[in-house]
């Protein structure tokens, strides 16, 4: 827009503004370049100490394997020099004094330890402890903790600051002479003319840099850039309940190394991975900030159109999604479907919500018609069922952008009717993202069913040769289609803990039970009601879901429940290498022994336990993926399970699945119990005691019983008997 167009602004108006812009702009570059330095320091002074660790860890004599055993360090430990380390705080001078090392053997010396020093520069992984607060690690955690609190909003700040800067500072230096009349008239015919043009463009961009609320997003960067540091306690505390935010952070400002760079990018072919790299990819409406290779990820899923993306559980497939479609959304699409299996249909539509801009619509039950016609109307994600895809009935020619088709391994048999439904929507939409996290590498016609709806020309390409060649070898033979990370590749500070809630709907007749017992005012059968039928039960399919994933992928998990009645379901379920029950009838001292059973046995097996036996006393880190079926009344009981699993000695990182019924008891008790985590934090942090005085904050079983009793009674009261009636919980 023109200055005539914006009213005839006067140039010396135009330029204050722009010079004003600039000056925002440039110190939310400076606020945001202090804050990452900050953490760069902290980062040097860790990874220095790390570093020396593992040199002083390294015999001396490994000196000759540098040097292709030419380095003779005899002299070296007969002087009392015994480690790498110590070479590494010595000088050529220094060598060079004691008996039997000459000139050139110290300066050999000297080099080959600087050789081993910079490997394990480039190989040692910084990881935050939360049993190990030292000085370094804290002083680390502070610095990010700025960052986090500020959010992907001050990156997204610093990238457009940097892009005023870039385009506004040259305008505003030619656009000078047309300040003033006398400034333009030293200034000559032709330097006005510039100075008025450039005015124009800054007018423009001015404009533009306003609707887009510019400098809006820098006064709230420069704000949250610019709040004093927290505290040690409160960055500790924030860390352990978001370490997933803190890493991203970490990563986005950390060098990858070349092997890592490899690893995070599927080990795709050079090629492919520079075209992907160079891939815009435009984050301002995500919410979080992503990983290295999630983003990645995203670009693949963009740059390729049609893809399977494998990572494994817990790296993010969803977030890749969203962020895929939240840049396509930047880019004036305005609608995209998601079908996935009932059992995530919650998830799917609170992760859309939370981790983006976008809107996300329910598609499903008593209340699809609505949600599709606003869909419809607004634009925005659809997310249905696989059976919901077959009836959902749309115009020709909508303009849905992408389709993301989540557990895509349900749609490898061609002739059911859910996977017809899946193929004509890939016929009809540009965009197709399958996501799965069951490896394809041993799955090879499993694969071939896949992209077939994605990339039928690659078929021929596709064969169990590809599959014997090990699994780098087929990633890259079907990398034009395929992108798998797996955890211990991508993910340097592990072992860490990823909670995710698993949000079910209540089945019918698990409703029906519900209901009898919240007329009764059982707050026991409250609980374990999303069992009551196992054959409908969603909970209990997704745990099936859960645990298939985790055999698929070689894991070991742990199931825990309040209730015996609830293991003896789920073991029935299950079948299989299933160990325990270890529950109030097993004697104490039989225990381990059971857990030692489990972690014994090669690969995947399953082990059940009470959460009030197993969750205490016992050590099983065999077990990287952790099931809780229901909330339980005391966060402490919870954490400690966890800790079971999340422990020294525990090399995987820990996935835990906390299994939640909708509308529910299990709703009611988080309400409650986040409001008193709350409170708990703040306790936390005047008092040491807490963490070992859990009675201190933890919610009493009877007062939260008598609550959620009483509301839900109220709450069912307006609900028909067959369930049907929507009401919301409250």
């Amino acid at each position: 827009m023109g200055r005539g167009q914006r009213g005839d602004r006067k140039p010396r108006v135009v330029v204050a503004d722009a010079e004003r812009l600039l000056a925002s702009a440039r110190v939310v570059v400076g606020d945001h370049r202090g804050a990452v330095d900050e953490v760069g320091r902290a980062v040097a002074a860790l990874r220095g100490r790390l570093v020396r660790g593992e040199l002083d860890a390294i015999p001396v004599a490994r000196l000759k394997d540098v040097t292709d055993g030419r380095l003779r360090v005899g002299a070296l430990e007969a002087a009392g020099i015994t480690t790498v380390g110590q070479v590494r705080d010595a000088t050529v001078y220094s060598l060079q004094l004691l008996p039997g090392i000459g000139a050139q053997t110290a300066a050999q010396t000297v080099a080959a330890a600087g050789q081993i020093a910079a490997a394990a520069e480039r190989t040692v992984a910084v990881r935050l402890d939360v049993d190990d607060q030292d000085a370094l690690s804290t002083t680390l955690v502070v610095a990010l903790h700025r960052l986090v609190v500020a959010g992907p909003e001050a990156a997204r700040a610093d990238g457009v600051a940097r892009q005023v800067v870039d385009e506004v500072a040259a305008l505003v230096d030619t656009a000078r002479p047309a300040r003033g009349f006398v400034r333009g008239l030293f200034a000559g015919r032709r330097r006005r003319q510039e100075a008025l043009l450039a005015v124009d463009r800054l007018d423009e961009l001015l404009a533009e840099f306003e609707e887009q609320a510019v400098p809006l997003l820098f006064a709230q960067a420069s704000a949250d850039l610019l709040r004093p540091p927290a505290s040690e306690v409160e960055a500790w505390t924030d860390f352990e309940h978001r370490s997933a935010e803190f890493y991203a952070v970490l990563s986005a400002i950390g060098e990858l190394g070349p092997s890592e760079v490899d690893a995070a990018e599927g080990f795709l072919p050079e090629e492919l991975s520079d075209q992907v790299r160079a891939e815009p990819l435009d984050v301002s409406r995500c919410t979080v900030s992503l990983r290295g290779y999630q983003a990645f990820g995203a670009r693949f899923a963009l740059r390729q159109k049609r893809v399977i993306l494998g990572d494994e559980m817990g790296l993010g497939k969803t977030v890749q999604a969203i962020a895929a479609m939240a840049h396509l959304r930047t880019r004036g699409s305005s609608h995209f479907l998601v079908v996935c299996p009932a059992s995530v249909l919650i998830n799917w539509t609170r992760e859309i919500e939370s981790r983006s801009t976008l809107r996300a619509y329910r598609v499903h039950g008593q209340e699809r018609e609505a949600a599709l016609a606003e869909w419809l109307d607004a634009g925005g994600v659809a997310v249905v069922t696989f059976d919901g895809l077959r009836r959902l009935e749309v115009a020709p020619d909508l303009a849905v952008a992408m389709v993301v088709v989540d557990e895509a391994h349900y749609v490898k048999n061609h002739a059911a009717q859910r996977s017809q439904a899946v193929a004509g929507w890939t016929d009809r939409v540009e965009r197709v993202l399958f996501l799965t996290g069951t490896p394809m590498e041993n799955r090879v016609e499993e694969f071939r069913s896949l992209v077939h709806y994605l990339r039928p020309e690659l078929l021929p390409t596709i064969h169990n040769g590809s599959a014997a060649a090990g699994p780098k070898a087929f990633r890259k033979a079907v990398a034009p289609a395929y992108l798998r990370r797996n955890q211990q590749d991508v993910l340097a500070e592990l072992p860490e803990v990823v909670h995710v809630d698993e949000w079910e709907d209540l089945s019918p007749t698990d409703f029906a039970a519900y209901r009898a017992a919240v007329a009764e005012g059982n707050f026991m059968a409250m609980r374990r009601a999303a069992y009551a039928d196992p054959a409908g039960s969603a909970k209990l399919q997704r745990l099936r879901e859960i645990v298939e994933e985790a055999a698929a992928n070689g894991r070991k998990a742990v199931v825990f429940s309040f209730f015996r009645e609830v293991l003896a379901t789920v073991g029935d379920a299950l079948g299989g290498r299933v160990f325990g029950p270890i529950d109030g009838s097993l004697a104490a001292e039989r225990r381990q022994d059971v857990v030692d059973q489990f972690a014994a046995v090669p690969g995947h097996a399953v082990l059940l336990a009470q959460i009030q036996a197993g969750g205490v006393g016992l050590n099983i880190q065999a077990a990287s993926v952790v099931i809780l079926c229901e909330p339980q009344v005391k966060p402490t009981m919870e954490s400690q399970a966890v800790g079971r699993a999340h422990r020294m000695g525990q090399l995987r990182r820990v996935q835990v699945h906390r299994l939640l019924a909708a509308d529910s008891v299990d709703q009611r008790m988080l309400e409650i119990l986040r409001a008193k985590s709350r409170i708990f934090d703040e306790y936390a942090r005047r008092s040491e005691v807490a963490e070992t005085t859990p009675e201190a904050v933890d919610v009493s079983e009877q007062s939260l019983a008598v609550r959620i009793v009483e509301e839900e009674q109220v709450r069912l009261a307006a609900v028909p008997r067959d369930g049907t009636g929507g009401a919301a919980g409250g």
